[in-house]
């Protein structure tokens, strides 16, 4: 046993947890406030002409991983509310004791949080100072970085994970399996993201052709630019993948609810490419004949994904687990069984459906401040459709697991349950 001189010379080596958060927050603050100032600065330094389009690019390279950033925060909301209220989302999702709890994944998202600006605003301070070469090199190494931990095969930085996320990828790209939960979730949290990708393509295509840092492409019919055919693909390759999955699901079980969600799907394809003729067409053909096309398809998609939400992925008649945390708090005491949160769940998913539809439209490629934060409103939907999403799941789950039992053990559990009520009242 340590003796009370040993037990202060400890206490006075190693700080408080309430000490060391409270260095680390204020680290992240000075960090946070010397990255806009540098960033703020490089940009007023430009010429005014040049600045909006400079702008652009850098924005190309680094709103992909900054949404990404922004997906990883929020699914550590929601396994964070998955824990408080004890859903038990690692049966849904069919996870190891190796899975990453909320505290891993914010651990996770709050280095790139840290890495992801930090490039960028070295992007800036470089190329403003004229070091286009050292510029360049910012949004290459750090996609190669990014890469490289996706794919580091050695039992470091959570291989399981990470591996347990490339095997889902590789089943969603090639749906030749029977289709998991795990794979219609991810896919479906792909298809937010689907902008994200778009733009990761043209990234990735200006640096293999060594465009990065240059800002004359903009004024020409680039293969990485607008008038690119890799566009539309990008961005249909998730619904394309998810409709193939609600095909392949129809095949083994034989419900025709498959089907329809598929058809749902398939909804989005028109969308995009009648939204990419802008870019391929005369413009009078393009008013007069293909916008009306791409705004009725646009409806239609709209709705429908909109009905679905509600009807299918989650069933609003199923609600009984999600926000009713086993510490009652007052955030659980806003949330849970609040009629209040129905219709705003309601309600913003519309708004945000039709919202993400007309993002797809051509003419706002180049408006990239509108596009981003409509890509990132997307997100915070998918955030909260992933709760009841998963409150539906789980009441299949307890549903079917009541229905295999016999009548006289449900009836022995639920006087349990009774008798185990009385107690706590």
């Amino acid at each position: 046993m340590m003796s009370p001189i040993s037990q202060i010379h400890s206490a006075a080596i190693f700080p408080s947890p309430v000490f060391l958060w409270r260095f680390k927050v204020l680290l992240f603050m000075i960090w946070g406030i010397s990255c806009c100032k540098i960033g703020w600065d490089s940009v007023m330094r430009m010429s005014a002409d040049l600045r909006n389009l400079f702008l652009y690019e850098a924005f190309l390279y680094y709103n992909p991983p900054l949404l990404v950033t922004l997906m990883v925060w929020l699914w550590g909301v929601n396994l964070w509310v998955f824990s408080q209220a004890n859903v038990g989302y690692e049966k849904i999702f069919d996870l190891d004791q190796n899975h990453l709890t909320h505290k891993e994944i914010w651990k996770c998202s709050t280095w790139m949080t840290i890495i992801v600006p930090t490039s960028m605003t070295a992007y800036l301070y470089l190329y403003s100072n004229g070091k286009v070469l050292l510029a360049a090199s910012q949004p290459v190494c750090l996609y190669i970085a990014v890469a490289m931990v996706l794919l580091f095969p050695f039992d470091i930085f959570y291989l399981s994970s990470r591996y347990f996320l490339l095997r889902t990828l590789w089943r969603i790209a090639l749906p030749v399996q029977a289709i998991t939960f795990p794979d219609f979730f991810l896919a479906d949290i792909l298809t937010s993201m689907s902008k994200v990708f778009s733009d990761l393509e043209r990234s990735v295509c200006r640096m293999v052709r060594g465009q990065v840092a240059t800002i004359a492409w903009l004024e020409a019919d680039s293969v990485c630019g607008s008038h690119s055919i890799g566009i539309p693909l990008v961005l249909v390759f998730p619904y394309v993948c998810r409709l193939f999955q609600c095909l392949r699901q129809y095949k083994d079980t034989k419900e025709k609810t498959a089907l329809f969600n598929a058809l749902k799907y398939s909804t989005a394809v028109p969308v995009i490419f009648l939204s990419a003729l802008k870019y391929h067409v005369f413009p009078d053909r393009w008013t007069n004949f293909y916008q009306p096309l791409w705004l009725l398809s646009s409806v239609v998609n709209s709705l429908y994904s909109f009905y679905w939400d509600i009807a299918r992925d989650w069933d609003l008649s199923g609600f009984t687990r999600i926000f009713k945390f086993s510490r009652p708090s007052l955030v659980s005491y806003l949330l849970y069984g609040r009629k209040w949160v129905y219709f705003w769940v309601i309600g913003s998913n519309l708004i945000l459906r039709c919202a993400w539809t007309y993002k797809f439209s051509a003419h706002l490629r180049h408006n990239y401040m509108t596009v981003f934060v409509i890509t990132a409103l997307e997100i915070l939907r998918r955030f909260q459709w992933i709760f009841f999403r998963v409150e539906n799941e789980l009441n299949k789950i307890i549903k079917s697991s009541y229905d295999q039992l016999p009548m006289t053990l449900i009836q022995t559990e639920e006087e349990t349950l009774l008798h185990t009520n009385s107690h706590i009242v």
